[in-house]
């Protein structure tokens, strides 16, 4: 597995690792709003005073695509798979594996797989709503 230099990418990955999805929440006065993936700075407000927070995973299908065609060899032995944005009840939008039989719209939880070489966050649907 390729580890990043940015230490909140490897945060990040260290965090799905352990079954958790993380993401940074801006402090300063009068902003809050969540960064995914977890940064430095504020893209809203350009405020440096963030801290990490954990998703509770949960989530609604903003769009979802099949890929029938890996990037690689390795993964061929996956496809098709699915490919979703989320949106996170956090207020944040992420790209995650998913069900490939997922409409848009649908309730969603996270839980996560072995793909290729690492552990990855996929999404199927919530049976708790």
């Amino acid at each position: 597995m390729s580890v990043s230099a940015d230490p909140h990418a490897r945060a990040f990955w260290q965090q799905v690792q352990e079954g958790r999805i993380a993401y940074s929440r801006c402090c300063a006065d009068h902003c809050g709003a969540p960064q995914f993936p977890p940064k430095a700075r504020c893209d809203v407000c350009d405020g440096d005073r963030l801290e990490m927070r954990l998703a509770a995973g949960t989530g609604t299908i903003f769009s979802i695509t099949v890929v029938h065609r890996p990037p690689s060899d390795a993964l061929r032995k996956h496809a098709p798979y699915g490919i979703a944005l989320v949106d996170l009840d956090e207020g944040f939008r992420m790209m995650a594996h998913a069900d490939s039989d997922l409409a848009i719209g649908a309730r969603v939880r996270v839980g996560f797989v072995l793909f290729g070489d690492r552990v990855v966050p996929r999404f199927v649907v919530d049976q708790n709503p």
